[in-house]
């Protein structure tokens, strides 16, 4: 499988980018290791979102490290980046819904623990 059917276009990415937070570093010498960049990471991102994959799986991608994505995935959803692009419509741009499933279930889980009730039939004399 190939993961440069899922990159996001330069379009997409002109809407997307000016939404992103800027990035401020708490270092008091201002020295840190690089950060992923923010389109590798919302690429990292989308991939796991659209194919359904661990986030581990997203390493042998060579978008990004999975650790990266899914750190910057917690960054932004934490800041709200994620319901502004549902504001802004960019939602809807650039996914194909032919490829996206429904996956769950109607109905509620058993509680863990909980036993089933087996029916049993009534004999005569429990009938009495």
């Amino acid at each position: 499988m190939s993961s440069t059917q899922y990159l996001i276009s330069d379009a997409l990415w002109a809407k997307i980018e000016p939404l992103l937070p800027i990035h401020k570093t708490n270092h008091p010498l201002g020295t840190h290791r690089k950060r992923v960049d923010n389109r590798d990471a919302m690429n990292g991102i989308f991939f796991v979102l659209r194919t359904g994959c661990q986030w581990n799986a997203l390493n042998a991608t060579g978008i990004c490290t999975s650790s990266s994505a899914h750190r910057r995935f917690q960054e932004w959803r934490d800041a709200g980046v994620f319901e502004r692009f549902w504001q802004n419509g960019l939602i809807y741009e650039g996914v194909d819904w032919r490829s996206i499933s429904m996956d769950g279930s109607q109905t509620k889980a058993p509680l863990a623990g909980s036993k089933k009730q087996v029916r049993t039939q009534q004999t005569e004399r429990s009938k009495a």
